[in-house]
């Protein structure tokens, strides 16, 4: 199982706020959070592999700028033992390297910072390529990991959005406000579509749910880390996470260390179970607005906590699901999706009472009061064998529109995270990003380690299996 690290240098707020503000066009006197949703098209390119930007190309006054680079870690699929803590290594100074190229934006021509970007990034991966082939496995990307040195300026158009999200004026303006969204990246719930609806359960299906509950995070657990993507390495995602279930999660947890630890979870469930922090941006100075994964990467505002965390294990329509091998890894959703385009893509948002209208890439308005609900629905099939996987992708995978699984893989309980949220009327709010993402809704993502002990998990699959709620 190979497990990436990242690590970057220090970057104080003002420079990544003053990046941003920077990098707006048509003046920018909305720092920092006047973007909205992603699109297509480039601005300033250096070298690479023909990769294709998904940020939004801005024609006119209204846009941001943002660096978008080939995601090195996603084109790897082995890398064997001895390779993986250098290749670790290297894919956690990538992230660093971009952390800092896009501070530097600030201060410098584009073609400078993407120039200097790229001769980093082309010593890094020579030296991922190297380590590879040392340990047997030459690299299995078109034309070479080299090949993904290379990257590009990306504009991010920040123009208001349809009529459907003009009430969101009355708490945002026109102009959005320092550390915030702006009207674009906001729609009204009532014009959002309607649901897809999910297969009808057919014979030999499992209809079952087993729902564990662990709090909503009251032991205020929270840490910038990411031990599934980044472990041993504080401040990893360079964005906060709020915990629930496992009490000892951080960068550097292992195995044991999480079976050993205590839960928050009423049924002894050790599972840890983790997210972006939502903020609501209400200029007040939250604890973290010097830490890192707080003001230091630019993630600025309080930190909401839950109103409810609801976490259910569904079944298949079309089969019985096989129990979850322990320290199973799952994420799902992209946290870089501003800048990888939206194949990974998978958060929902949407609000109490109109669950049957979901949104992909805005956050939601709500009517009268109604709670913003969050959903993370994870992958249902397994590959059989690998608790992880080298781009923590693979070793899993969604059930095809009818429900069954992909060839070579097999139905098992689907954890279904749901949150809410009680955000302050008229106050916007955003998720916390990696400072290239931008707060961007489509970044939102959800993590899962199973720690659940393996009787409690068989308990969980036999209720899903003979249809009964637990």
């Amino acid at each position: 199982m190979m497990r990436q690290a990242h690590k970057r240098s220090k970057l104080k707020t003002r420079a990544v706020v003053a990046a941003a503000a920077l990098l707006l066009g048509g003046g920018g006197t909305a720092i920092v959070a006047d973007y909205a949703s992603a699109g297509a098209g480039r601005d300033v390119s250096a070298g690479g592999d023909g990769h294709s930007s998904h940020a939004a190309g801005a024609q006119a006054a209204g846009a941001a700028t943002t660096i978008s680079c080939p995601d090195v870690g996603d084109r790897l699929r082995d890398v064997p033992a001895p390779a993986r803590t250098e290749v670790s290594q290297g894919l956690s100074q990538l992230d660093a390297q971009v952390a800092r190229a896009y501070g530097r934006m600030a201060e410098s021509k584009p073609e400078a910072v993407l120039g200097d970007l790229q001769r980093e990034r082309t010593q890094t991966i020579g030296k991922i390529s190297d380590s590879l082939r040392a340990a047997g496995t030459a690299d299995s990307s078109p034309g070479g990991l080299k090949a993904l040195s290379g990257c590009r300026t990306s504009q991010v158009s920040t123009a208001a959005a349809d009529d459907s999200s003009r009430p969101l004026s009355s708490r945002l303006g026109d102009q959005g406000m320092p550390g915030g969204p702006s009207r674009a990246d906001f729609a009204d719930i009532r014009n959002a579509p309607a649901a897809k609806g999910t297969p009808a359960a057919a014979r030999g299906g499992s209809t079952g749910t087993f729902t564990t509950v662990c709090g909503r995070n009251e032991n205020g657990h929270f840490n910038p880390d990411n031990v599934i993507v980044t472990p041993g390495v504080r401040n990893g995602a360079h964005h906060m996470h709020d915990y629930v279930g496992n009490k000892s999660t951080d960068a550097f947890s292992t195995d044991a260390s999480l079976a050993a630890a205590g839960t928050t979870c009423t049924n002894g469930d050790k599972s840890t179970h983790y997210w972006p922090v939502l903020r609501v941006l209400d200029g007040k100075a939250a604890p973290d607005a010097r830490a890192p994964g707080g003001g230091h990467d630019g993630n600025m505002g309080t930190i909401l906590r839950p109103a409810s965390v609801t976490l259910q294990f569904r079944g298949s329509p079309v089969a019985k699901v096989t129990a979850m091998p322990r320290f199973l890894r799952i994420i799902t959703g992209d946290a870089k999706a501003l800048t990888n385009g939206t194949a990974n893509a998978n958060a929902s948002w949407s609000c109490v009472g109109f669950e049957n209208r979901q949104l992909k890439d805005k956050y939601p308005i709500c009517p009268n009061g109604a709670d913003v609900v969050r959903t993370f629905a994870f992958q249902n099939c397994w590959d059989g064998r690998d608790t992880d996987s080298a781009n923590h992708r693979t070793h899993v995978a969604f059930a095809r529109a009818d429900g069954s699984c992909p060839r070579g893989f097999r139905a098992i309980p689907q954890l279904v995270q749901r949150i809410t949220y009680d955000v302050p009327a008229r106050v916007p709010f955003a998720v916390d990003s990696f400072p290239e993402q931008l707060h961007k809704p489509v970044t939102d993502h959800g993590d899962f380690i199973n720690v659940m002990p393996d009787a409690l998990m068989s308990r969980a699959a036999d209720c899903i299996n003979t249809g009964r709620t637990c």
